[in-house]
């Protein structure tokens, strides 16, 4: 019977250790391979130069290297541009890259289609078809950064997991890209320059706070009482603004990273003076701040961008009260890339 071929990207560092030394190679080739699938991102072995013959053709037999590609991109007015990838399987996600003055930002998908169905956002509409691999999430990251070196001759300055999915129910494979994000071995970055963005998924915030994480959480908030929240989100069913509460008390004891609770300004529904209140008081329970998003309309929803006078006074009530309060100003919506967009049918 045929020995059947594993992806590499799919494959523990430990796991390659181990092959390796059923066929007594050096140890020290593990890094040198390691370095060339992620860091150098090559797609074959026969590229793989400091490896011998052998010890390719050994490779080639036992394993592939699978890699995302770029399927379709197209350019916003304001710069933005939106990626369209090609996964295995024949599934695709979007990703975003954002680039503002001495900031470029990768926007990257970590499912494809998405299981929560907030009521707002185009991907919740979709589907989940499947959590992507820790590679495909890698891939987004090196293909976004090449392009961003080639256009502005400068690599992205932040990863932000707010693309289609919901990163805590892939968490594993996201901490794993991660690894290979900000290792030496793969792109280098600085942890402190990724946001991973979250509906609230209470159970995996603990178990992320537990673990040392070395980037940034963000919540998707958008209303601060569980009535409002509920309408909107069927997340806050089962993950409560109070579990919520004292998941994020906890994350902040044992790491000491603010989270940054991300709030859609929503005509007449989350946008009035006592939903900015509502919003005061729920950032008294932990050290934070908050993003204010505008909103992009979705086809089939009922919502509308809250008016620049609402949206204004909003910002005064919370900046009275000394909450760090930051206005995202609306990207690439005129090709689909904004904040809520993302929802590609160009599924097998």
């Amino acid at each position: 019977m045929k020995e059947v071929r594993l992806n590499i990207r799919n494959t523990l560092k430990e796991e390659l250790e181990l092959f390796f030394l059923k066929y007594d190679i050096p140890k020290f080739k593990v890094s040198q391979v390691w370095d060339w699938v992620w860091k150098h991102h090559k797609s074959n072995f026969d590229s793989m130069t400091n490896l011998s013959l052998k010890e390719r053709e050994l490779l080639k037999k036992h394993f592939y290297i699978k890699q995302t590609q770029v399927l379709k991109q197209s350019t916003s007015q304001d710069g933005t541009v939106k990626f369209l990838f090609q996964l295995e399987e024949n599934k695709v996600v979007e990703g975003v890259l954002i680039p503002q003055l001495n900031r470029r930002t990768a926007c990257i998908s970590s499912q494809a289609g998405c299981s929560l169905a907030c009521d707002f956002c185009a991907t919740g509409k979709l589907k989940l078809f499947r959590n992507l691999t820790a590679g495909e999430i890698y891939d987004q990251v090196f293909l976004i950064n090449e392009f961003s070196l080639h256009q502005f001759k400068k690599p992205i300055t932040n990863i932000v997991f707010m693309g289609m999915g919901e990163p805590l129910l892939n968490i594993k494979n996201v901490l794993k890209a991660i690894y290979y994000i900000t290792n030496k071995s793969g792109l280098g970055m600085s942890g402190k320059r990724i946001t991973v963005s979250t509906v609230g998924i209470t159970k995996i915030i603990r178990y992320i706070a537990d673990r040392n994480p070395n980037f940034n959480l963000a919540i998707s908030l958008h209303a601060a009482t569980d009535k409002k929240r509920s309408q909107i989100m069927d997340i806050n069913n089962s993950n409560n603004l109070l579990k919520l509460k004292e998941s994020l008390k906890y994350f902040y004891s044992q790491t000491g990273i603010k989270p940054t609770f991300e709030y859609i300004l929503l005509k007449g529904f989350n946008d009035t003076v006592q939903d900015a209140n509502d919003l005061i008081n729920f950032c008294a329970s932990v050290p934070s701040k908050v993003n204010l998003i505008e909103y992009n309309k979705v086809e089939d929803t009922p919502y509308e961008k809250s008016t620049l006078k609402s949206t204004n006074l909003f910002i005064n009530i919370l900046e009275k009260k000394k909450v760090l309060v930051k206005l995202r100003k609306s990207r690439g919506e005129d090709i689909g890339a904004a904040c809520g967009q993302l929802a590609t049918q160009n599924q097998a």
